[in-house]
Formats: C-alpha cells, sequence, structure tokens
C-alpha cells in the first residue's frame, strides 16, 4: 500500500500545474494553522486532505484513487501514532514541497514514502507500548 502511495504521488509531482502546487502549499499551512488544542482528529484529517489535493492535480481516475486512499491510511496512521506524529507529518510535508517545488518528483515521492514508513513504525511502536501497559510490563 505504501509504495503503491508513493507511485501514484510520483505520477502526480509530474502533472502538477501552478494553481494545484499552490493548493498543496495551502493545504500544509491550513493544517499547521489548526490550534493545538482542536482536537488531533480533526488536525489529522487536515493533514491527510493533503493527499486529496494530491490526488486532484494528477487528473487520472485511478492514481486519484489510490491517493485518497492514502489520505485514509495516513490519517488513520496518525490517528493511531497521537499527537506526537505532528511535527513529522508537518516537516515531511515541507521537504515534499520542496522537492516539488525544486522540480523533484521522484524524490517528493520518496519523502511520502518515507514519512509513511515512519507513521506505520510510529504505530507498531505506540501499539507495543499500550500492550505493555496492559501487561503491566511496563
Amino acid at each position: 500500500m505504501i509504495q503503491a502511495q508513493a507511485t501514484a504521488a510520483q505520477f502526480a509531482c509530474t502533472r502538477v500545474s501552478l494553481p494545484r502546487l499552490k493548493a498543496l502549499h495551502d493545504s500544509v499551512e491550513e493544517a499547521w494553522r489548526l490550534p493545538a488544542d482542536g482536537g488531533w482528529d480533526k488536525k489529522a484529517a487536515a493533514h491527510a486532505a493533503f493527499f486529496t489535493v494530491l490526488a486532484e492535480a494528477a487528473d487520472d481516475a485511478v492514481i486519484a484513487a489510490v491517493l485518497v486512499s492514502g489520505g485514509e491510511l495516513a490519517y488513520d496512521l496518525m490517528m493511531m501514532a497521537g499527537r506526537a506524529a505532528h511535527g513529522i507529518v508537518i516537516n515531511s510535508r515541507l521537504r515534499f514541497l520542496r522537492r516539488l517545488d525544486a522540480g523533484d518528483p521522484e524524490g517528493a515521492a520518496r519523502t511520502l514514502e518515507e514519512h509513511l514508513r515512519i507513521l506505520h513504525f510510529m504505530c507498531r511502536l505506540a501499539g507495543r507500548q499500550r500492550s505493555e501497559r496492559r501487561r503491566g510490563t511496563r
């Protein structure tokens, strides 16, 4: 699933127009500006909306569907990882945009893939910690 997101993102990045690039920047800005005390679910949803904006840039129904599912995956991973993922998500999005601004769709796609893998790893750690607390081994 993560590799499919990276492949779809690379395709979308090769087709992104200036208005769509601005929309991606605006999406990151919007998520960043949400108040920290407003609920992690709202911030995670705003971060996940980035995938929808990227899907619109693809201008391809199949690629868009993959990226929209990536938004759902990212949301689920962010919710499992918890609020600690916020800084990682913002920094990843900014790296993605810097690479895209520099005309490096492959680099942007790698950044997205790394980001999803890190979130997945954070979820595994969070799950392990919850399990240890339930068993009283922590």
